[in-house]
């Protein structure tokens, strides 16, 4: 019988594969919280993970950002490799956690982790190497551990619907059997308000083989009202897939009142998971706002659950 995320241990998430983690979000019914932290960020407490952080204020899910497969590295996990860092104005001892891979992370949470991938023009690929959306790219990051995969695009990436639904096809056939794959923006990633998501968008990412679609969360970007976001969640689970709202816009960063009313609005849109961002201080939403965003969607008792369950369940 599958579990609940709301239930799930770390030994639970261990077993479960692309299909269960799915159901369990599903089962959850809108419960599910999506952290997202930046990877190479200098952490915001020292002596942990960012990603540590926002599992222990009481994330489900962790979303990496900024995280390459080709060159690992999670600042603040233990490194497997070395650097020079003479001319570098650091401790030499710093955990720089160069070659940490997700399933490092993984063991560090106890949750299920991800990392976004960005879905750039052919002629940036290169630029972008180990984040950007390509076969060879998923592939690796299945390798080092990855539970989901978010194709999306970051501010000046240029990641248009197009470039994601061709990326999320390309992705989908390359890995879309071993690892669940999460499609879309929630902001215009600077190609403005009119390109962030729609109704052919959507169902341009579910034919291209996504299994959870990301809207903008009500009141994060311009005109993003509860009911403009709703008929967009419906609009995804007629296609099939999940829905997650994300905010995105360094709202993640403002006072816990308006967090919370972020948080309310998008569990009335009816979406399956419910993100909040990275953009607080040093790559992370601020701590309590974290937690306030958890006990909105599904109270303190769930909320302190996530919290306290130990790694060793």
């Amino acid at each position: 019988m599958v579990k609940r995320i709301l239930d799930a241990t770390a030994s639970d998430f261990e077993k479960m594969d692309r299909a269960t983690l799915l159901e369990s979000v599903r089962l959850a019914e809108g419960r599910t919280v999506c952290a997202e932290v930046v990877a190479v960020s200098v952490p915001l407490v020292d002596g942990v993970t960012n990603a540590e952080t926002a599992a222990a204020c009481g994330a489900d899910l962790i979303s990496l950002n900024g995280y390459d497969v080709q060159h690992p590295m999670v600042m603040g996990a233990p490194g497997k490799a070395s650097l020079a860092l003479a001319d570098l104005p650091i401790p030499s001892d710093f955990p720089l956690g160069l070659g940490a891979s997700i399933s490092d992370v993984k063991r560090l949470v106890g949750r299920p982790v991800g990392t976004k991938l960005d879905c750039v023009p052919p002629e940036r690929r290169d630029e972008f190497g180990g984040r950007a959306a390509t076969a060879d790219n998923a592939r690796r990051a299945v390798e080092l551990g990855a539970d989901f995969l978010w194709l999306a695009g970051n501010p000046g990436t240029g990641a248009s619907t197009q470039l994601i639904a061709q990326g999320v096809a390309e992705v989908a056939g390359a890995v879309g059997d071993q690892v669940i794959i999460i499609a879309g923006k929630m902001h215009g990633a600077g190609l403005g308000r009119a390109d962030v998501v729609s109704e052919e968008a959507i169902r341009r990412y579910a034919e291209a083989g996504a299994d959870i679609i990301v809207v903008p969360a009500p009141g994060t970007v311009p005109g993003a009202t509860l009911e403009y976001t709703k008929d967009l969640v419906e609009a995804i689970h007629a296609a099939g897939p999940l829905a997650m709202t994300g905010m995105g816009t360094s709202q993640e960063g403002a006072e816990v009142e308006t967090v919370r009313q972020i948080a309310m609005m998008s569990k009335m849109t009816g979406a399956d998971i419910l993100h909040i961002g990275d953009a607080g201080f040093s790559g992370i939403a601020l701590p309590e706002n974290i937690i306030a965003f958890s006990i909105a969607v599904r109270g303190q008792r769930h909320t302190y659950r996530r919290m306290a369950l130990s790694l060793r369940r």
